[in-house]
Order: structure tokens, then C-alpha cells, then sequence
């Protein structure tokens, strides 16, 4: 037996030298094989479109579209508000992106912006249902409500002797709407329900699809062009406060989900959107925000304003003079008006702890150079302010030749000084930046002016600036341009 173990070891190794070889071949063709199927799989990710959650992320700016009234999106005093505009600019400062807003009242038109990919998301009382979650998908429901027949209290409601006089004048039944003639907006879920109530009650409604609003046709009704009109409940009731001849108390449909509504397959940006959804919807602030647009009465007084850009449409008492000087100085008012709602909210007699002064905050000897003082008329202060800007203007190089960033350049020396805004673009140039460029460029090391590695650096003359408030200072004011052109002629 001793003898055969030097055999067997003999004999195996050129046996498992002989399986090697013929195994050979098939294990290279199996690891190319895993290989080539590595490769392909590479090539096919990289042909996956980017999400819409990653494409909101790189341009760093999320384009949301909501209606223009009185209670989602408007202006007040100058200041952009509203509760779809408050909730969604918590949602982009989630992100950590900017917001852009558009507006359009023409829900079938915002459905095909969307679809095109215009918009990133619709923000609007939108009800889900299940026609419209095949052409979008919708977010978690952030509300819910239901839909109310809008109509006028009986002529001389108020002398009436009992409550019950008035109820008995007053739609109360569905059935009572047989035969009648009912405005609601094109396109709109209410246009649906009243067919399928025209259905239940087996008689015929009258249903004549409107260009206007919402909100425009429930003015119509208190003012006696229309007899009535259907809305959401919360919709509703706000503006029963506005219209204390209308009635809303009589509801048509049950309950329904509202939510916002994304393109179909953006599933990133809808799971991001429900997310934070969740922890909003328990937070202080879904209850702040809901009650200050649909229960305070602050906010009845506010919409009756005429500083409000539904009612009065002013931003301010003084659109008037700002109006002529903007034209005098060939300049849109809107921004000037932005510049000024930043520099005083339109205070004319406030004075920041620096000194600068009026409704253009100017520096006393800035201000000695255009000959005006803390007693000088609202009118010469801006006019002042508008000739600044322009000597602001010929300070600058011909070099910077795009009229927007040449306008941020001049909106951040009145700021800050210009001499400032010369060792940005010193410093941008030393660094490889564009000296000629604000955003990505000039304004980053703006923003850098008050680190001493900076403020001390060898190209810098005028040291130490606060170049956060700067930088804010530009892109705030361009931002409320933004929302002013949208709304304000």
C-alpha cells in the first residue's frame, strides 16, 4: 500500500493539469460572458434619464405653477403671499433650491405645461380623481374638502323676520336644481359633478362652462350676473366673508382628496413631495399657514385692500410717483418698486442705524450730492435714488455687456459701494472667475468679503464688507421683480 501513494500523486497532477486546460475555455467565456453583461448593464443606465428630483437639484430651481387669487398666490403691500406660495416655498427651502413661479388659471393649459415638462409640479386645490390620475400623478392629499353650491341670499334678506324665511328662499335640495342655469370654470371637476347630479336627480341642469375663475364667478353671483356657481367648501367660505349676500351652505358632492400633481412617472419628485408632506402636515406650521388664509379675519381685511394686487392692485401708495419717474428714467417701475419695498417697505421716514435714510435709504453724502434730506418730498428721495443707480452705471466697465448682470452689478454697489463691487471682480479675477459675470462668479467672493482670507488678500483695497446681505440683497429684489411682472402691469 506504501508503495502505491507515490504512484497516485504521480498520476494526479498531470490529471488536474489536463482538467485545467480543458476547463479553461468555458470559464473565459463565462467570465466574458459576466463581463460583457457588466458592460451592458452600464450602458444601459447611462441611457436612464436623470429624475426630475436630481434635474430640480442641478439647475437648482424648482418651477412650480399655481392659480392667481385671492387666497393661493397674489400680492399684498408689495410682498408676494398666499397659501399655495408659503407651502411651496417651505417645500423648495426643503430642497434647497429657489422657487420660480408661474401662474395660469386655465387648468387644462396647466395640465399640458406640466406634461410638456414646463413646470415641475402644479400646485393647486386640485381634487384626484381617477380621470385625472391617468393624464398626471398626484401627491398625498394635503387637504380635503368638498364642493358647495354658490348663490345669492333672497333680495331683502336682512329685514326678513326668522332665519327660516330666508332658508326657505335658499337651494337646499339637489333636486331644486333641476331646470336651472349654473356658471363653473372650464375644466374644471365641477363641471363633471353636475352632469353626474343631473344623472341622480334625473332632470336637466343647465351647465355652461366659464373662461373666468373661480373666484371671479362667485363675484359674479354676489353681484347678481350669475345666479350660481359651484366651489371647494374652504374656497367658498372665504369668500362668503368678502360677500355677506352669498350663500354657501349647501353641499353637492362628498368629500373629496386635494393634492398636488406631478408628470406622470416623476416619481422621485412625488416621493420627495409626500415626505415631506408627512412631517409638514404635523408641524406648527400646516396649521399657521392654513389659518391664516382661510380662517383669520386679518386676512378678509387684507384681500378687501387695495394694496392688494386682486382688489386695488397698488403695491404701494406711491405706484403713482414711481410709475412717472421709472418712465422719466426709461426703467421698468415693477423693479424699482422691488429696490424700494427692499430698502424701506415704503416707509418714507425710517432710518437705518447707519444712517441711511428715506424711501430709498440713501447716505446723507450721497444724498448732499443730488441736493436732498430727511425733509425732502417722497418724489425727489427716489428720483435721487434712480440718478444714483445711473452714476452707478457709467462707473462700470463697457465689458460688462449683459444688460441682467450688468443690472445686479448696479443693484449691489448701491448696496454695498461699488468700490467693494471692484474688489469682487479683482478678486474673482485672480481666482479664475469672471469679473464680468455677477451670479457664479463676482458675487461669490462678494459673499467671501467678510473672511479674512479674502478681505485681506493683496487685489482687495476696501477690506471687510458684509457680503452676505449683498448678495441677498441682489437676488431678493430680482426674485419680487419676478412675481411683480407676473401680476402688475
Amino acid at each position: 500500500m506504501g508503495n502505491d501513494i507515490p504512484y497516485i500523486r504521480r498520476m494526479a497532477f498531470p490529471l488536474i493539469l489536463l482538467s485545467l486546460i480543458l476547463l479553461a475555455p468555458s470559464c473565459l467565456q463565462q467570465n466574458g460572458e459576466k463581463i460583457n453583461g457588466i458592460l451592458e448593464k452600464e450602458k444601459e443606465e447611462e441611457k436612464v434619464p436623470a429624475s426630475r428630483l436630481s434635474k430640480i437639484r442641478e439647475k437648482g430651481r424648482l418651477v412650480a405653477l399655481t392659480d392667481y387669487n385671492s387666497t393661493n398666490y397674489f400680492l399684498y403691500r408689495g410682498e408676494p403671499m398666499g397659501y399655495q406660495y408659503e407651502k411651496l416655498k417651505l417645500f423648495a427651502d426643503h430642497l434647497g433650491v429657489k422657487l420660480e413661479i408661474r401662474i395660469n388659471n386655465n387648468l387644462a393649459e396647466s395640465f399640458r405645461m406640466l406634461n410638456k415638462g414646463a413646470v415641475d409640479i402644479i400646485a393647486m386645490g386640485l381634487t384626484i380623481t381617477q380621470r385625472r390620475s391617468a393624464r398626471v400623478d398626484f401627491t398625498l392629499p394635503h387637504t380635503q374638502t368638498r364642493q358647495v353650491l354658490v348663490q345669492r341670499k333672497p333680495a331683502g334678506w336682512r329685514k326678513m323676520k326668522t332665519w327660516d324665511q330666508v332658508e326657505q328662499r335658499m337651494i337646499r335640495n339637489p333636486l331644486d336644481l333641476s331646470d336651472q342655469t349654473v356658471h363653473v370654470q372650464r375644466g374644471t371637476i365641477f363641471h363633471n359633478r353636475l352632469i353626474n347630479l343631473a344623472n341622480e336627480i334625473g332632470d336637466t341642469i343647465r351647465i355652461i362652462e366659464d373662461d373666468r375663475g373661480v373666484e371671479s364667478l362667485i363675484t359674479a353671483v354676489a353681484r347678481g350676473e350669475i345666479d350660481y356657481t359651484v366651489a371647494d367648501e374652504h374656497v367658498a367660505l372665504v369668500n362668503e366673508k368678502y360677500y355677506p349676500n352669498l350663500d354657501v351652505q349647501t353641499p353637492i358632492s362628498f368629500p373629496q382628496n386635494i393634492a398636488w400633481a406631478v408628470r406622470k412617472g416623476s416619481d422621485s419628485l412625488r416621493m420627495a413631495v409626500d415626505n415631506w408632506l408627512l412631517h409638514y402636515k404635523q408641524s406648527l406650521a400646516s396649521d399657521y399657514i392654513y389659518n391664516k388664509y382661510f380662517r383669520s379675519p386679518r386676512h378678509i381685511n387684507i384681500a378687501k385692500s387695495e394694496f392688494h394686487s386682486l382688489r386695488g392692485g397698488k403695491v404701494s401708495q406711491y405706484d403713482a410717483i414711481i410709475k412717472q419717474i421709472s418712465k422719466s428714467y426709461d426703467m421698468d417701475w415693477r423693479l424699482l418698486a422691488s429696490m424700494i419695498y427692499q430698502e424701506s417697505r415704503f416707509h418714507p421716514r425710517v432710518t437705518s442705524w447707519m444712517g441711511a435714510f428715506g424711501i430709498m435709504q440713501l447716505m446723507p453724502h450721497t444724498a448732499a450730492i443730488y441736493g436732498v434730506d430727511t425733509a425732502s418730498s417722497v418724489e425727489e428721495q427716489i428720483a435721487a435714488g434712480v440718478k444714483f443707480m445711473q452714476w452707478i452705471d457709467r462707473q462700470l466697465p463697457e465689458s460688462i455687456d449683459d444688460p441682467l448682470e450688468r443690472l445686479k452689478f448696479i443693484l449691489a454697489a448701491y448696496n454695498v459701494g461699488i468700490a467693494h463691487v471692484y474688489d469682487g471682480r479683482r478678486l474673482a479675477e485672480k481666482y479664475g472667475k469672471d469679473p464680468d459675470v455677477w451670479t457664479g462668479n463676482v458675487d461669490q467672493f462678494i459673499l467671501k468679503k467678510s473672511n479674512p482670507k479674502y478681505y485681506r488678500d493683496s487685489v482687495v483695497r476696501y477690506g471687510y464688507a458684509r457680503g452676505e446681505e449683498t448678495y441677498n440683497y441682489v437676488v431678493e429684489i430680482l426674485d419680487r421683480w419676478e412675481h411683480y411682472k407676473k401680476i402688475l402691469e
